[in-house]
């Protein structure tokens, strides 16, 4: 497992994953109540790119990309 350590990296390694295999790929997120932290994990079950956001300003980019790929993959049958 990868943590990636700035978002766009993360943005952009999780949508090329999605459209490269959308049939395979999983998103998970995590709070960690304690540290405050998020982990976002997207996974095709060859790679995985996780990443941690450690402040507050990251959600509004979390909400983004979380509202696009999962948006995408309810829609598909």
């Amino acid at each position: 497992m990868v943590f990636v350590k700035n978002w766009e990296d993360f943005e952009i390694a999780a949508e090329n994953m999605y459209m490269a295999n959308p049939q395979n790929c999983r998103y998970t997120m995590k709070y960690i109540h304690s540290k405050g932290h998020i982990l976002l994990k997207m996974t095709d079950n060859v790679k995985c790119v996780q990443y941690k956001a450690e402040n507050m300003p990251d959600l509004k980019k979390i909400e983004k990309i979380t509202s696009n790929l999962v948006g995408h993959m309810a829609s598909k049958e």
